[in-house]
């Protein structure tokens, strides 16, 4: 509720105005400032058009450890992002992004179909701490929203490319190319791709902050390509944002009712288990 002056923050209620060390600066209508008078600070960087901030101790902020989002701010690219306030907790998030056979379900009138659940090959790499989920479909037509362009409808070989980096910074790698032309040995022959990119983090234990962007390689230069995408990836992540909450309501009437496994959620496997060895190395040790 404050403002900035300068290069000071001014608190709302008596105009106290603070450096970016935290230190009281300015006290209206006295001349001496206490000692006490300061806040918290945290480290911060910005990068890719979002700022990061690091919560821990500030001795251990490493800037060189901030995922890698260059799409966003990459003149080769055409990129928008934007943020969802979510009631769920924030894992629920990171399992969705790393199964995309919901997509046929959820999503089966834009961005999915059933090729996502019947058709894919799918393999999962696991990492001390990060995941990798490699998702193929091969000469299937594509979803309802891919149709409306002539250049991805001609294109039959899809590739979904989800990674997880611990705890929660996840980057999907979507393209299509034609099929036969050496797209799973790397080579993308007259292909399209988009990038999605989604650090997500816990607010409460069933609300998160949802930060998400997305670029694509094609036709870079004219926002109307990029808002028309952007705004399709945005009406499925709000579908989304439906199930996260009806999980959370469903978790809170039964905490400790018991889950199932299925091959779709072999990612999420991987990622719950990196996040457990997390959890358990940050906790303090009495004795």
């Amino acid at each position: 509720m404050g403002k900035l002056v300068g290069d000071h923050l001014q608190c709302h209620y008596h105009g106290l105005r603070f450096d970016s060390t935290g230190r009281c600066v300015r006290i209206p209508g006295q001349d001496r400032i206490p000692a006490a008078a300061k806040v918290k600070t945290y480290p911060v960087v910005e990068r890719y058009r979002w700022i990061w901030i690091w919560m821990g101790d500030p001795g251990q902020a490493d800037p060189d450890q901030i995922t890698d989002f260059h799409w966003l701010q990459d003149e080769n690219w055409g990129a928008k992002s934007s943020y969802l306030h979510v009631k769920a907790n924030w894992q629920l998030v990171v399992d969705n992004l790393l199964d995309l056979t919901h997509l046929a379900f959820v999503h089966e009138s834009t961005i999915g179909n059933a090729a996502l659940a019947e058709h894919a090959v799918v393999k999962v790499t696991a990492a001390p701490s990060n995941v990798v989920v490699t998702r193929w479909i091969v000469d299937q037509p594509a979803p309802a929203d891919l149709r409306q362009s002539r250049r991805l409808r001609e294109q039959r070989r899809s590739l979904a490319d989800h990674r997880l980096r611990a705890p929660a910074f996840l980057r999907l790698d979507v393209g299509a190319t034609p099929t036969g032309t050496g797209a799973p040995e790397g080579t993308r022959v007259n292909g399209s791709a988009c990038a999605t990119s989604m650090p997500s983090r816990r607010k409460t234990e069933t609300t998160s902050h949802y930060f998400w962007g997305q670029a694509h390689d094609f036709d870079v230069k004219n926002q109307e390509t990029t808002n028309k995408i952007f705004e399709q990836i945005q009406s499925a992540f709000f579908e989304d944002v439906e199930v996260f909450s009806a999980q959370q309501r469903n978790l809170d009437l039964m905490p400790n009712a018991p889950q199932l496994d299925i091959n779709a959620d072999s990612g999420v496997i991987q990622a719950r288990r990196i996040l457990d060895r997390l959890t358990a190395r940050s906790k303090p040790r009495c004795g």
